[in-house]
């Protein structure tokens, strides 16, 4: 097949095609970046919200354990959930959108923001959750087996479990955080067109 063009020539051609650029108004980049922000304030609550839940459910774990390891394992899962909460608001807090012309500016960098929040969730949103689950996991293991029938099957299950819950999470953030880069190659490719 002579006329039939090589793989080689076909990748030049797509990359050497014209691109169409996406053109928005100042209006519609201040909308999305309202909208943006909205969509923030939301996952943060959903988050606080979560936060809550966990100091409320490990607070009183701590009060019906006896078990001394158990209760620094349910004491650490607290406090590494109000440091993630802390990094939340302190890194990933929705802010007011400026009514002036510099909105553009403005939601290029709160995305930068959080693109960077996302692209390190490991280090602040899942790592300081990971002492306090390994200490339950220890306090389990030795725990006295006869109260818990299967108790290795347990511990596995359980950290089979947290080992697949972090590794959405981490995953979900990622899909996230390359959404992000799409928006900001968007206001970028239109900062070049202005």
């Amino acid at each position: 097949m002579a006329n039939e063009p090589s793989p080689n020539d076909m990748r030049k051609l797509w990359q050497n095609q014209e691109v169409e650029h996406i053109k928005m108004s100042l209006e519609e980049i201040r909308s999305r970046a309202r909208a943006y922000q909205l969509k923030i304030r939301l996952r943060n609550s959903m988050e606080y919200a979560a936060v809550a839940f966990i100091v409320i459910f490990f607070g009183l774990m701590i009060r019906g354990v006896q078990d001394t390891v158990m209760r620094l394992g349910d004491g650490l899962c607290i406090v590494g959930a109000l440091y993630v909460a802390y990094q939340l608001h302190n890194r990933a807090s929705a802010k007011a959108v400026p009514a002036d012309t510099a909105c553009v500016e403005f939601h290029r960098r709160e995305l930068s923001r959080q693109l960077d929040f996302h692209r390190k969730i490991w280090s602040l949103y899942l790592a300081p959750l990971v002492p306090g689950i390994a200490v339950i996991i220890v306090a389990g293991a030795m725990a006295n087996t006869g109260h818990v029938p299967h108790a290795r099957l347990f511990i596995t299950a359980y950290s089979c479990v947290c080992a697949l819950a972090f590794f959405f999470v981490w995953w979900l953030n990622q899909v996230a955080a390359r959404k992000i880069q799409r928006r900001i190659e968007e206001l970028d490719a239109r900062a070049t067109e202005s």
